[in-house]
């Protein structure tokens, strides 16, 4: 699912013009975005949590120069759905 066919079924279930939509959409996202890079997590109750998980630093591989590489310690963005969310999704999706 896009962006677009997300801001079209919101404006078909609650009536609101596509583009007032699309700009609530756009500012959510970067409301979450944002708060984010500020190394904030975002719980969004019933629906799961924007977090930032810290990596720690490890050696890799290059194979294809059969050398060890150093990857320094970073913060990556994760989403953690909420149980309900979780348990929704495992019983309604058939496991192809």
């Amino acid at each position: 699912m896009t962006k677009a066919e997300i801001v079209e079924q919101i404006s078909e279930k609650t009536g609101i013009e596509k583009y007032t939509v699309l700009k609530t959409v756009e500012s959510s996202m970067d409301t979450v975005k944002g708060n984010m890079t500020k190394g904030e997590n975002v719980y969004l109750r019933g629906f799961g949590s924007f977090v930032i998980k810290k990596r720690a630093k490890k050696t890799g591989r290059n194979i294809s120069k059969n050398t060890s590489v150093v990857i320094p310690a970073h913060n990556i963005p994760s989403f953690k759905p909420a149980r309900d969310f979780a348990d929704d999704v495992k019983k309604k999706v058939k496991v192809n």
